[in-house]
């Protein structure tokens, strides 16, 4: 039975019609509705709650005759069923009571106070620390894209505009957003419509005025000119919907998301989806980010750092100035080894951009505010490390933002105790002599019983009635009791309170002054320690803009003191930026298969330039050719980040793509198939590839018949070859190695290995021209395959050589090895002379006048 049918019960209580009330307002969303200590949940929410957490799924009171299902979760321990719901791609809205239940007429007055959506995180018990959680909205129009993301988490707000489905999903894979926000109706590409976290809204909401409105509202200003975004309709529209949906959900107006930055994909080297994937640069293929070029690199000291590493190396630059400025500081930091001290200054730090953000949310906790002394604490001696190395360097523009607030550090090391609880709840967190009034209601309800007992001393000696004694109930609170045969001796100041049959007890004013303290100290205490929390939250966020430009400063820092460390650890060199295009690398090694290899890496050269812009790799599967092309890959990657690289010697030009085509895989969700999905990825990069870009073929055409396979790998490379992208072409099919000869600026390098026995040793050394051999069936032998198999491969192999042979020239082995051998297919891509070309070469062209070449030339035209 629906919950749309139940909710129309006349049989609810109040508090229930209150719940349907507010779920009503929140379909679609679960709805955590805090009931004394536990956030419950009713109908179809409890149902879902209790299968996805696991949760007791119980009964309270009766719907439509029915039973109201209920299962519930308790409040202080929130935050992990939060977390396993988000990751389950859920969201929760959060109710809370506003009002006293104490004083309350009928249900406890309730508010949905936040929205936790996947995309709006922020609580650090929710986050992947060392990952950015974004929140992304698409709007097209045209074939056109415009995109926006933002980190909630952290406060930064940007947007791209793209002219084609495959930019837009090259970029949606380099965001993997949390959350995913688009258009009812809005037809996606293939694989988009499943994403998880893609959240449909109002078409309506796409509005450019009222996005444009909200934009404005958001960063108090008159127009968006001065962000340089005022001519992206597409892409201020998404920023419109974006920040109108994350205020909804904070409940907030967002007071850390001050500014929005404008991308341009002209300012990066562009890497497609596939690309990306092949490339592992932060996820591997299996979905983790282990043995990734991320993990190698990633000995940052912050979170913080680690999440603006990872966005470096998902978006490498194309401005020399830029990836210059980082080098300088690279090598700046290795000189006398600086980089250490300031690493270990680094640590002390802590994540303070999520820390910041939670702030202005006011959602801070006190170990967030304990984190946020400490670093505070540190940047004195981290500006005095920075200001040792002052040199005009790239290092000035970070060292101008880290500065110390020396006002707020004092204010924090002075309110906070050293270690604070979590939470600010029941109190404990502001410390003593921070405060007067706190300290007095402190004081009260902790010493309240040495007090009363001066109190009863004094008075005995005042009074001289020893059978005086102070105590105290729940109904008359404090008193002073006397025998009733010395009550006459009481003092003029004492005042009845109560007459019982043995004494009479007395109140003075002194005691009733501390009794209203006593009674309420606790309560008044916590109430106080509350208000002071919030006045540090507001001293915080007065000084938000400066402390968020220092935390961004800070992550920058520990990003380029990690380069500097790595370049040290794993022996990179600085790459030479060349104006023209083209890499020369020399002793290059793959950065990732270094370092997880039991084995000594084997470096290896490359030189592509405008006059040898193609090598076709050949040689024995497992021989390292996709190694080979990989390194450089992300050698150049490394290099446009600014990043010192692995190997001996490096002169990097500009690239404006990086292209791969490497693997196989499938798409059976799709319908596509493996082979169908190689030429996607192959038909993408033979549009795009252009002079300045780098492009990795692997094994073109393998999934189809040999003549198909081969007739599309070659006409593919002789595409790339006019293009003059710079390509690296590895191929099975040795009739490729013949392009060297037919086209400029290729040439062939090869992969050695050597047989032992009936076995092969792999040397992993590229050389120039083909390979003569490749080495299949001993690679069988060393996957496993059985013997029997591979005595009879043997012999079928032997029978097509010689039948190869027999078969003339045209049928050459392609096992004939020799320095000057050129394994080839002649026939394949032969054909019968054309006549003209029979007619020329019969031709003496010393026995022609010039007038008879002239009319050979008209009548050659007319016939073609």
């Amino acid at each position: 039975m629906p919950d749309a049918i139940e909710t129309k019960s006349p049989q609810h209580t109040p508090m229930m019609a209150q719940y349907l009330k507010i779920k009503r307002e929140h379909p679609g969303v679960l709805l955590f509705y805090r009931m004394g200590d536990f956030y419950e949940l009713f109908f179809d929410d409890a149902r879902r709650a209790a299968q996805l957490l696991d949760i007791t799924l119980t009964q309270r009171g009766q719907s439509a005759g029915k039973p109201i299902p209920m299962a519930g979760v308790p409040y202080h321990s929130a935050e992990g069923y939060l977390a396993r719901l988000v990751r389950c791609g859920e969201s929760v809205a959060i109710c809370e009571q506003m009002g006293d239940p104490a004083t309350s007429k009928g249900p406890v007055e309730r508010k949905v106070v936040r929205i936790v959506t996947p995309g709006t995180l922020h609580d650090e018990a929710l986050l992947d620390a060392k990952r950015d959680n974004l929140l992304v909205t698409l709007h097209r129009h045209d074939g056109c894209w415009g995109i926006a993301w933002l980190e909630l988490s952290s406060g930064r707000f940007s947007v791209l505009e793209v002219g084609s489905d495959a930019d837009m999903l090259g970029e949606i894979h380099r965001l993997d957003p949390a959350e995913l926000l688009v258009a009812d109706g809005l037809e996606l590409p293939a694989g988009l419509g499943e994403r998880r976290g893609l959240k449909r809204q109002s078409e309506w909401l796409f509005d450019l005025e009222s996005a444009t409105r909200l934009l404005c509202d958001q960063f108090g200003v008159a127009d968006l000119r001065g962000f340089g975004c005022a001519h992206l309709a597409l892409a201020v529209t998404a920023a419109g919907v974006l920040i109108d949906y994350a205020r909804d959900t904070q409940r907030s107006r967002l007071p850390h998301v001050t500014a929005l930055g404008v991308e341009s994909r002209d300012d990066a080297v562009v890497i497609d989806a596939a690309s990306r994937r092949n490339l592992e640069i932060d996820t591997n293929l299996g979905g983790s980010a282990d043995n990734t070029l991320a993990s190698v690199l990633d000995t940052t000291a912050t979170a913080m750092g680690s999440r603006l590493l990872k966005r470096w190396l998902n978006r490498p630059l194309r401005s020399r100035e830029r990836i210059t400025a980082r080098q300088g500081a690279v090598q700046l930091l290795l000189g006398d080894e600086a980089h250490a001290p300031l690493h270990d200054l680094l640590k002390r730090i802590g994540d303070v951009e999520r820390i910041l953000a939670r702030v202005a949310l006011r959602s801070a906790r006190p170990r967030d505010l304990a984190r946020l002394r400490d670093a505070l604490n540190a940047l004195p001696d981290l500006q005095e490390r920075l200001a040792a190395l002052d040199d005009g360097s790239a290092l000035d523009d970070l060292r101008h933002h880290i500065r110390p607030y020396p006002e707020l550090a004092d204010l924090l090391s002075h309110a906070l105790i050293d270690n604070p609880p979590v939470v600010i709840r029941d109190g404990g967190v502001i410390a003593a002599g921070f405060d007067e009034e706190l300290d007095e209601f402190r004081g009260l309800a902790e010493h309240a019983g040495d007090y009363l007992v001066k109190l009863e001393t004094r008075e005995r000696e005042r009074t001289g009635l020893a059978g005086l004694k102070v105590g105290y109930n729940r109904v008359h609170g404090y008193y002073i009791e006397i025998p009733r045969a010395q009550a006459r001796d009481a003092p003029a100041d004492y005042i009845r309170r109560q007459t019982l049959k043995n004494a009479e007890r007395f109140i003075i004013p002194e005691l009733k002054e501390f009794e209203d303290k006593a009674l309420s100290a606790k309560s008044k205490a916590l109430a106080r320690e509350k208000l002071l929390y919030e006045n540090l939250i507001d001293t915080l966020n007065a000084a938000l803009d400066a402390l968020q430009a220092t935390g961004q400063a800070l992550a920058a820092l520990d990003v380029l003191t990690t380069f500097a460390e790595r370049a040290q650890t794993l022996d990179f060199v600085r790459p030479r930026l060349l104006d023209a295009p083209g890499l020369c690398i020399l002793g290059g090694r793959h950065p990732v298969v270094e370092q997880v290899s039991e084995a000594p890496f084997v470096p290896n050269d490359l030189r592509l330039d405008p006059q040898r812009h193609m090598l076709v790799i050949t040689g024995p599967n497992m021989g390292g050719k996709s190694t080979y092309m990989r390194q450089a890959a992300l050698i150049a990657l490394l290099a446009h980040c600014g990043s010192f690289v692995p190997a001996d010697q490096a002169e990097i030009g500009t690239l404006d793509r990086i292209f791969t085509r490497i693997g196989s895989s499938d798409d059976l969700a799709g319908g596509r198939s493996t082979f169908m999905v190689e030429m996607t990825e192959t038909a993408s990069i033979l549009h795009n590839a252009t002079a300045e870009s780098l492009v990795l073929m692997d094994e073109i055409g393998r999934g189809t018949s040999t003549f198909d396979g081969l007739s599309l790998a070659w006409a593919s490379a002789e595409h790339l070859a006019r293009v003059k992208a710079f390509t690296l072409f590895a191929t099975h099919y040795f009739e490729m190695t013949a392009l060297a000869e037919q086209l400029e600026g290729v040439a062939n390098v090869h992969l050695t290995a050597a047989e032992h026995k009936d076995g092969i040793v792999f040397m992993h050394r590229v050389e120039d021209g083909p390979a003569s051999q490749s080495y299949g069936l001993q690679v069988a032998q060393l996957a496993g395959v059985p013997q029997s198999v591979i005595a009879r491969a043997r012999d079928k192999l032997a029978g097509l050589e010689q039948q190869e042979i027999d078969q003339g020239p045209r049928g050459r082995s392609r096992q004939e090895s020799g320095p000057s051998a050129v394994p080839q297919q002649a026939d394949l891509f032969a054909s019968t002379p054309h006549p003209l070309v029979e007619e020329l070469s019969d031709l003496s062209l010393d026995e022609l006048s010039p007038r008879q070449a002239l009319e050979l030339l008209y009548r050659w035209k007319e016939s073609v």
